[in-house]
């Protein structure tokens, strides 16, 4: 994994970037929380402005703070009954949770699951550039 790379290893424990589920590609866009604020305001400083891609990429990564989303804790109960975890998703393509640099189960749902064809387009997530 590149934030594994990039020194960040056991600094993360939540990791979502979401696909496109018919072309399987990244949408150019992901969640990610750090263990703590100063992990974050490291991986924002390391990877604002990165574009070392293993694959050949004019892209350039732009760091953005997640609102309302902040903490492990919101990540999870934002995702945890999301359609996203239906059985039917691959698990590659899920939200992951990690536990000092080991991929862990994620919670179980609390609802019943939509249906992947019941799927809505990702609701809008406010970001702020520091």
């Amino acid at each position: 994994h590149l934030l594994d790379m990039e020194g960040f290893a056991g600094k993360y424990d939540f990791i979502y970037l979401p696909v496109d589920f018919k072309t399987q590609a990244g949408l150019g866009y992901a969640f990610l929380n750090m263990v703590t604020s100063t992990e974050a305001e490291l991986v924002r400083a390391g990877f604002d402005g990165f574009n070392k891609w293993a694959v050949p990429s004019n892209k350039v990564c732009a760091v953005a703070w997640s609102l309302p989303l902040q903490g492990l804790e919101a990540h999870i109960e934002r995702y945890r009954n999301s359609a996203v975890m239906q059985r039917s998703v691959p698990d590659e393509f899920k939200p992951a949770l990690f536990k000092d640099g080991v991929k862990i189960q994620f919670p179980r749902p609390t609802k019943r699951l939509k249906k992947p064809d019941q799927w809505k387009p990702a609701r809008s997530i406010k970001t702020t550039m520091r």
